[in-house]
C-alpha cells in the first residue's frame, strides 16, 4: 500500500512543480545529451531524463531547484540516470551532477530537485 501512495504523491508533486515552473524565465533543453549545469533556456520546455534501466524517457521540471548537499542524491550524467520511478535507488528527483568528475559528492558539484513527470515513454 505504501508504494502506490508514494507513486501518487510523486506524480502530484511532479505535476505541481511542472505547472509552477512553466511560468519561469529559466528554461531547459529537451536534449538528452545536455551538458553538466542545467541552466535556463528561453524555450521553457521540460528537461528530458533517460532512465537506462527502464529504457524510458521522462519529462522533468522546467526549472531545477538548487538544493544544499544534505541527504541522498541520485547521480545524473548528461540527462541519463540508472533508476526511475518504482525502482529502488530512485530518489524522487533529488539529483547530483558530478561537475568535477571525481565520483564523490562534494561542494564542487551541483545538487538540485527536478522531479520526473510520469508516464515515461520510449522516445525523447
Amino acid at each position: 500500500m505504501t508504494q502506490p501512495v508514494l507513486r501518487s504523491l510523486t506524480v502530484v508533486v511532479a505535476a505541481c512543480l511542472a505547472i509552477a515552473c512553466s511560468d519561469s524565465d529559466s528554461p531547459v533543453s529537451p536534449d538528452v545529451t545536455r551538458s553538466a549545469t542545467w541552466t535556463a533556456n528561453p524555450s521553457r520546455e521540460p528537461v528530458v531524463v533517460f532512465v537506462v534501466s527502464q529504457g524510458l524517457f521522462f519529462d522533468a521540471c522546467a526549472e531545477p531547484i538548487p538544493l544544499q548537499r544534505r541527504g541522498e542524491f541520485q547521480l545524473i550524467v548528461n540527462g541519463r540516470t540508472d533508476f526511475g520511478p518504482g525502482q529502488a535507488g530512485f530518489l524522487g528527483g533529488r539529483w547530483w551532477e558530478d561537475l568535477n568528475r571525481n565520483g564523490i559528492q562534494d561542494q564542487d558539484d551541483h545538487f538540485f530537485l527536478c522531479p520526473l513527470v510520469m508516464p515515461g515513454r520510449v522516445s525523447p
